[in-house]
């Protein structure tokens, strides 16, 4: 497998190089493309996607529009439990089609160009016609993708946030229109942060929605301290808090100084001792979506290449590697390998030979665990 083209025109792009996209676009305007992806037919078909939809460990969601009216019912969803599809104005959406489908992580790793801690998942919609969810805004970055049939989709700025009100859907009570386009197969529409949108389905239409994370500094904190409290073993450092030289004092409610910076130093101790920031939020990121399980495996063949399961979550900084929340240091030749499996997915067999004795160990056991599974050379190229 090449290494990800950041510098190369890219029709996905609309001939924009991934580089000038992230300066020029990326959380900061909208982009059309015109057959970004030349779509001969959906990588995913009505069929599957509704066969999928009606899993138990699967996100999917039914949307319905009465009028003025909207109703929500969540899945799993079976085949009896959807409308007739000669009826209009009723859309399915199933999440997390990446974790199910290889066509599906097949389409998010061409949005690999961006960080893998900030890529999320695969959605796909199937509506009827006048199918939607009404106006509404994403806190985070979307590609919108048209498989299937057309769909028209207006977009404007959001000066004002309100929501309908005794609404199931978070749909805009003020959406002003700026711009409005046909989507066909194969045509795709960036959306940065914040961008109001409003896609109607014009006749029977599939979407896919390439979304990505976008975690507010409150929820990323509470991860990272919950973490931190489930590895904690209980002990508080050893140190009990002394204050021989406290005066007395005229203001008994007021917090000692030297209180505040022992605490401040308890915690940064406490942080160090799980292995510091940096490794706790590496765990956090690598960490698997809810739901997400993984059939045990067998070690690859000794000639064999790996390749990453399409579930499985890697990263990694400069001192460790993280998979499925797992975190382990790397120093050297190991770590220049274990990295390139994350950027790129997979090693070929020369890269897995290269491997020292601990590594391999370690790839032998995320195979046992479902991680990763071997490949051949074909599939290696």
């Amino acid at each position: 497998m090449n290494p990800i083209q950041i510098d190369s025109p890219s029709a996905l792009l609309g001939g924009l190089t991934p580089q000038q996209f992230m300066r020029r676009h990326w959380q900061k305007k909208p982009l059309l493309v015109r057959q970004a992806v030349p779509m001969d037919k959906p990588f995913v078909s009505r069929s599957e996607l509704f066969g999928i939809a009606a899993s138990e460990d699967v996100e999917s969601r039914l949307i319905v529009r009465h009028g003025r009216d909207w109703t929500l019912r969540h899945g799993p969803l079976p085949r009896r439990a959807l409308p007739p599809l000669s009826r209009p104005q009723w859309s399915l959406l199933v999440q997390g089609l990446d974790l199910h489908l290889d066509s599906a992580r097949a389409m998010l790793e061409r949005f690999r160009f961006a960080p893998d801690a900030r890529l999320d998942d695969v959605m796909v919609s199937y509506a009827t016609d006048g199918g939607g969810v009404g106006p509404h805004f994403d806190s985070y970055d979307v590609f919108l993708l048209q498989i299937h049939g057309a769909r028209r989709w207006r977009i404007g700025r959001l000066p004002d946030p309100q929501l309908q009100p005794d609404v199931p859907l978070k749909i805009l009570t003020n959406f002003v229109p700026e711009q409005e386009w046909l989507l066909q197969p194969g045509d795709m529409l960036y959306l940065p942060p914040r961008w109001a949108h409003d896609g109607i389905a014009e006749g029977e239409c599939m979407t896919c929605s390439i979304g990505f994370r976008s975690a507010g500094a409150g929820e990323i904190a509470r991860e990272l301290l919950q973490r931190a409290l489930d590895a904690d073993d209980g002990d508080a450092g050893g140190r009990l808090y002394r204050d021989p030289g406290q005066p007395a004092t005229r203001q008994p409610g007021r917090i000692p100084a030297e209180l505040q910076a022992f605490g401040r130093e308890a915690l940064r101790a406490w942080m160090a001792r799980q292995g510091g920031f940096e490794l706790a939020l590496g765990e956090v990121l690598s960490e698997p979506k809810p739901g997400v399980w993984f059939q045990a495996g067998v070690p690859p063949p000794a000639r064999a290449g790996v390749r990453l399961d399409r579930r499985t979550r890697m990263l990694h900084d400069a001192r460790h590697v993280f998979i499925n929340g797992e975190a382990f240091r790397a120093g050297g030749r190991d770590a220049t390998l274990m990295r390139r499996l994350a950027d790129r997915r997979m090693l070929d067999a020369r890269e897995r030979a290269a491997l020292g004795i601990d590594a391999s160990q370690l790839i032998d056991q995320w195979a046992r665990a479902g991680w990763l599974h071997a490949v051949d050379e074909d599939d290696a190229r």
